[in-house]
């Protein structure tokens, strides 16, 4: 586990790095690698204020081409500053173009870090740069490669619903959570399954399965979960507290059977 002071001296560093690449450069690249099931994902830092720009995010491609990605759109913005948003744009990845989205800024906070500490707040225009599947075709459009959905967010919408599950994946809850009890414990099982648990019963018969929508809509607070790891859990004592992320010990699963037994 990373102490406080070796978070503050990364931190540090990686301050120290962001200004100078925008002092030599104009623009700093940071690199965010995927963790398993969030994808890998690359933005600016400095376009905004080296040039009144917006700064630009893109995601789910190895680092080479995220980083190239970004720089071709550097070179973009420098003849267009404003990208048309509804064509495409060649010379990006190979044969395909690419499209710009407006991010809005209810998801900077998950997304822009380091940029929030540079711009000193969200202050700033952000665009996203989507890339299609190998038929050209774009997340939003009928037909998108689904397995490649998952790699790439968009981020002018979906604030009702962050996860990359579709809206009716089955997930498992409680019947006392759908009879009104908060939900104040979440699992993201190895395999992939979602438990959204209000921690009172660990009996069986009291395991439901619904669309995760439905939980989202009973409780929007739980898509501060979206990016929650593949065999991590969060917990939390009453609704309007913080989550507690941790990864969620096999123990635990054993200690909830016997608990049932």
């Amino acid at each position: 586990m990373v102490t406080p002071e070796e978070h503050a001296a990364h931190d540090t560093a990686a301050e120290k790095k962001i200004i100078s690449d925008v002092e030599k450069y104009g623009f700093h690249v940071a690199i965010i690698p995927g963790d398993g099931y969030s994808p890998a994902f690359a933005y600016t830092i400095g376009l905004f204020k080296a040039y009144g720009y917006p700064e630009l995010i893109c995601f789910g491609l190895n680092q080479d081409l995220l980083h190239s990605v970004l720089w071709s759109g550097k070179e973009l913005l420098d003849k267009q500053p404003r990208p048309d948003q509804c064509i495409g744009y060649p010379d990006f990845i190979g044969d395909y173009n690419v499209r710009f989205l407006t991010v809005d800024r209810d998801w900077y906070g998950y997304y822009f870090g380091y940029g929030i500490w540079f711009n000193q707040g969200i202050d700033f225009p952000a665009l996203q740069i989507v890339w299609p599947d190998k038929q050209a075709l774009y997340p939003w459009e009928e037909g998108f490669n689904p397995a490649w959905k998952a790699g790439q967010p968009l981020l002018d919408r979906n604030l009702d619903f962050r996860f990359r599950e579709e809206r009716n994946v089955a997930v498992f809850t409680t019947q006392q959570v759908l009879d009104g009890l908060p939900i104040l414990r979440v699992i993201h099982e190895a395999d992939g399954d979602w438990q959204f648990l209000c921690d009172t019963t660990y009996v069986l018969d009291d395991l439901k399965i619904v669309a995760l929508e439905q939980l989202t809509k009973r409780d929007p607070t739980i898509n501060e979960l979206f990016q929650l790891n593949y065999g991590w859990q969060a917990r939390r004592v009453v609704k309007a507290a913080e989550w507690q992320e941790e990864e969620y010990a096999a123990a635990e699963a054993d200690e909830e059977e016997e608990t049932a037994d």
